[in-house]
C-alpha cells in the first residue's frame, strides 16, 4: 500500500509540474533526472492502431494516417510506432485493428526484446485500456477493439521487469505505453535521449503511476504531438498507435 501511494504522490508531483499542453494531451516530463514526452488519453476516447489505409496500402507514416483520417473529419491529435515490425512493415506479433486480427499472437520465448519474457498486449476496449502479458492474454483471449503485441513488459502489476538491470549501459531512445491500475486512463511515452530499460520502465511505474506498462521499441522510436510543435521524421513504420480527434 505504501509503495502504491509513493506511486501515485510522484504522479501527482509530474503532472503538478508539468501540466498538460491543451488540446492533445501531450507534455513535456522530467522523471529520474532525463526527459519525456507523455501524451494522455482517458478511456472512452477513440485511440486506434493504424497500419493500412482503405485502400490496402502501407501507411507507413504520420502524413499518411492524417490523410486517412481527413475523410472522417478527424485529425491526429498525437501518435507514435505502435509495436514492432519486419523489414516490410509487416508486425511482428499480434495486431488487431477496428476489432478485425490482422496478425496472431506470438507466444513462447525469442530472439531479441519482443522474446524477452514476459512480453506482452497493449488492448483497447470499449471501456479502457490494458496491458497484459502474453500469457494472460492467449488465456483469456479479451474484446480488443485494437491490440498491439510488442516486448518486454516494462512493468508487472507494480513491478519492473526481473530482467531490466538498474545501471544498464543499454541506452536508446525508448517509447511505450503503460495503463492505470482502473484501465481508465493510458500514457503513450518516448525518451527525449537515450535510457536503460530500467530507467524507462521507473517513469511508468514511480512517475506516472501505471500499474502495468509496455515497450514497443526503441532506435526507431518516433512522435507526432503538434502541440509540442514535434513530429518525428524517418523511414516508414509499421503499426501506428494514435488518438484521433474531431478537426
Amino acid at each position: 500500500m505504501m509503495a502504491r501511494l509513493g506511486r501515485l504522490a510522484g504522479a501527482l508531483l509530474c503532472i503538478l509540474a508539468t501540466p498538460a499542453t491543451a488540446g492533445d494531451g501531450c507534455r513535456a516530463v522530467r522523471h529520474d533526472g532525463e526527459g519525456y514526452a507523455v501524451c494522455e488519453v482517458e478511456a472512452g476516447a477513440d485511440l486506434r492502431l493504424f497500419q493500412r489505409g482503405a485502400d490496402g496500402a502501407l501507411l507507413g507514416g504520420f502524413g499518411a494516417v492524417g490523410d486517412a483520417l481527413a475523410v472522417e473529419d478527424r485529425r491526429l491529435a498525437f501518435a507514435m510506432n505502435g509495436g514492432m515490425y519486419h523489414p516490410d512493415r509487416s508486425p511482428v506479433g499480434l495486431l488487431v485493428v477496428d476489432g478485425r486480427e490482422l496478425a496472431p499472437l506470438v507466444e513462447g520465448p525469442g530472439p531479441g526484446n519482443f522474446g524477452m519474457e514476459p512480453n506482452g498486449v497493449f488492448c483497447v476496449r470499449d471501456d479502457g485500456f490494458a496491458v497484459t502479458t502474453t500469457p494472460d492474454y492467449a488465456a483469456a483471449r479479451p474484446e480488443c477493439r485494437h491490440a498491439t503485441q510488442s516486448g518486454p513488459m516494462l512493468v508487472i502489476d507494480g513491478a519492473l521487469h526481473p530482467r531490466f538491470i538498474e545501471g544498464s549501459d543499454s541506452r536508446h531512445v525508448r517509447n511505450g505505453v503503460g495503463v492505470s491500475g482502473d484501465g481508465r486512463t493510458a500514457w503513450l511515452a518516448i525518451s527525449d535521449r537515450p535510457v536503460s530499460f530500467h530507467r524507462f520502465a521507473r517513469l511508468f511505474r514511480d512517475g506516472l503511476g501505471a500499474t502495468d506498462a509496455l515497450y514497443l521499441d526503441g532506435k526507431v522510436s518516433r512522435l507526432h504531438a503538434p502541440s509540442l510543435a514535434r513530429s518525428d521524421l524517418g523511414w516508414p513504420m509499421g503499426p501506428i498507435l494514435g488518438l484521433a480527434v474531431p478537426d
